[in-house]
């Protein structure tokens, strides 16, 4: 949750994380006229990464659950597919749709998100709460430049990656 706040999390994720939804609800809407296919694909990978994180970064590692938990799609998905079943179109669905998918994206996940954006001083520095917890949960494998604390920059608190 440390890294959550930043640019790569908000732009590359939705972009990615449509992928899967899309082409589900595509099958099923094309061979079935089913139109949950993108809500109940993203059921699936949501329940995959809650077992994932828990048996391999719980189980293994001992990081709490609230620093490693997946990232919410499911309102995105319910939105393709209202679109899509409000507007019976696939091409509609691609524009309006996935355009609501990525703008949901980081208000869906700002409930989880908005407690450990609160700022706290540790040793006489200013930082959030996630930033607090990366730097006590030292992961191995990640250089020392990326986790690095930023000083003095507070991005979380008014510039341009949270609203």
């Amino acid at each position: 949750s440390d890294w959550k706040d930043r640019r790569l999390w908000v732009t590359v994720l939705p972009i990615m994380g449509i992928t899967f939804p899309a082409a589900v609800q595509a099958v099923l809407w094309w061979r079935y006229r089913i139109a949950f296919g993108a809500t109940f694909c993203v059921l699936g990978l949501l329940f995959g990464e809650w077992v994932n994180r828990y048996f391999n970064f719980w189980g293994w590692t001992y990081f709490p659950i609230n620093f490693v938990f997946p990232s919410q799609l499911i309102p995105g998905a319910i939105i393709l597919d209202v679109v899509l079943l409000v507007s019976n179109s696939m091409q509609l669905t691609a524009v309006v749709g996935g355009l609501g998918f990525g703008l949901l994206f980081y208000p869906g996940n700002w409930p989880m998100m908005a407690p450990l954006h609160l700022p706290v001083e540790y040793n006489g520095m200013m930082m959030t709460l996630a930033d607090l917890s990366g730097y006590h949960y030292v992961r191995t494998g990640m250089p020392e430049y990326i986790r690095m604390v930023e000083k003095g920059t507070l991005r979380t608190f008014g510039k341009d990656v949270a609203p």
